[in-house]
């Protein structure tokens, strides 16, 4: 398994991706899916769950998950669901060190946050219809609401479909334009398109998060990713973001 782990160790604020190897699913499903909604084997979800947190030196126990339904409504969160069901949500925020927040993706911008200062981290699930409805600025909202600022906050969004590649007709693009210009692509092949990435990055940069990075990797285009555009039948990636608690910044810092 292959894990991008881009940790800010002087602050505190560990952000990851995963990739699709290293677990135990069978085919269509191989090899590491994290998704618990998309017809795989649950046992093997709770195992390929159990691997991911443990290479990142994580609880896989202490991991809260989201019910993803494309929309923009934000949980705040101080622990695990336990076994209550799990809210439909496409974010989640924490002020609590330690706790690490995942969000499913297979095309979708899995977008995290974290500000160090403050001891606050949020997750987002942004799809076209999520990142159209506001959910990153709902998050963030979310995040200031517990002591956030947004010029502190580091974002950094995951593996996702490229402007390049996802395809959509003509009036849907100028429906998301309208919403987010920077949204407005055009494919490879020369045919209208949406870069919702591109979109999450314009309104963190309108609401003043200036410390931004994103991934290189185009879910469709990578054997080594999961697409639902690609492959429908498919298993999830996933993106976690948590603050160690013993990475906090030193008292007075600001």
């Amino acid at each position: 398994m292959t894990v991008q782990h881009d940790a800010i160790h002087e602050s505190g604020a560990h952000f990851a991706f995963t990739d699709r190897w290293g677990g135990v699913s069978a085919v269509p499903y191989e090899e590491l899916n994290l998704g618990g909604a998309v017809g795989d084997d649950p046992a093997a979800v709770v195992t390929n769950r159990t691997i991911a947190a443990k290479e990142l030196g994580l609880d896989p126990e202490g991991v809260v998950w989201m019910n993803q339904v494309h929309g923009r409504d934000v949980a705040v969160v101080d622990g695990p669901w336990g076994e209550g069901p799990i809210p439909a949500v496409d974010a989640l925020v924490t002020a609590r060190r330690g706790l690490a927040l995942a969000v499913l993706t297979a095309d979708c911008t899995p977008v995290l946050l974290a500000d160090p200062v403050a001891g606050v981290v949020g997750a987002a699930h942004a799809g076209r219809p999520g990142m159209v409805a506001g959910v990153v600025p709902a998050a963030v909202e979310a995040m200031v609401s517990l002591g956030a600022r947004p010029e502190r906050i580091a974002a950094r969004t995951g593996p996702a479909v490229c402007g390049r590649c996802y395809e959509v007709p003509a009036p849907m693009r100028a429906q998301v334009a309208e919403v987010e210009p920077a949204a407005w692509s055009e494919t490879s092949w020369g045919t209208p398109a949406v870069d919702v990435t591109a979109a999450v990055h314009a309104q963190l940069a309108a609401l003043g998060v200036t410390d931004r990075q994103q991934s290189d990797v185009c879910t469709l285009e990578s054997r080594d990713h999961y697409s639902y555009r690609r492959d429908r039948v498919t298993g999830r990636l996933a993106g976690y973001v948590w603050l160690a608690e013993s990475d906090a910044p030193g008292a007075g810092e600001a």
